[in-house]
C-alpha cells in the first residue's frame, strides 16, 4: 500500500525513526484542506506508542479538513546543515502516514493533553491541571494513528 523507500541504503531503521519523533518538538501536519489544495501546518505534538497527538480549535480549518477526510502525513526535520562545497544539506527527517481523528471523550481529551503538556513542560503538575482546565471547553485532541513510517538521512554527516 505504502511506496518502498527509493534510496534504501540512507533509510533510518525504525527505532531511530521512533528517537527522532520523542525528542522532536514539531513538525509539519498535512491534510487535504479546501477544494482539494494541500493544507500544511507547522504544530508540536507528543507521541505515545503508534499515535502522535495534537492540539487545536474546536473550529477552523485544520478541523474541517480532518472532518473532511481522514488520511494525513506528518514530517519531523530532526536535523539540516548546509554543506556549501557540495551544493547540499546532511539531513535527517522522518515520514508518518495514518489515520487522523478527534478524540471525543473528554477523559481520553484530558490525558492526551495532560501527556501533551508534559512534554513541553515537565512536573508542574498543578500549574499544569489549572491550565488546561482554564482551555479545556475550547480544546480539541487529534490523534494520527501511525500505519507507517520511514526515515532518511544524508550520504554527508555533520
Amino acid at each position: 500500500m505504502f511506496r518502498k523507500m527509493r534510496r534504501e541504503k540512507q533509510q533510518l531503521p525504525y527505532d531511530t525513526c521512533q528517537e527522532i519523533l520523542m525528542r522532536g518538538t514539531s513538525g509539519v501536519l498535512a491534510l487535504q484542506g479546501d477544494n482539494g489544495y494541500p493544507y500544511a501546518i507547522p504544530i508540536s505534538y507528543t507521541l505515545v506508542r503508534d499515535e502522535l497527538i495534537f492540539h487545536c480549535a474546536k473550529e477552523g480549518h485544520k478541523i474541517d479538513a480532518i472532518r473532511h477526510y481522514d488520511k494525513a502525513s506528518f514530517c519531523v526535520i530532526d536535523q539540516d546543515v548546509v554543506i556549501p562545497e557540495k551544493y547540499t544539506t546532511a539531513y535527517r527527517s522522518v515520514i508518518v502516514f495514518g489515520t487522523i481523528y478527534i478524540v471525543e471523550d473528554d477523559n481520553a481529551k484530558y490525558k492526551a493533553i495532560d501527556m501533551l503538556a508534559e512534554k513541553y513542560r515537565p512536573g508542574f503538575h498543578e500549574e499544569r491541571k489549572e491550565e488546561i482546565e482554564k482551555g479545556f471547553p475550547g480544546l480539541s485532541i487529534v490523534k494520527l494513528h501511525i500505519e507507517h513510517m520511514t526515515g532518511k538521512e544524508s550520504k554527508y554527516k555533520v
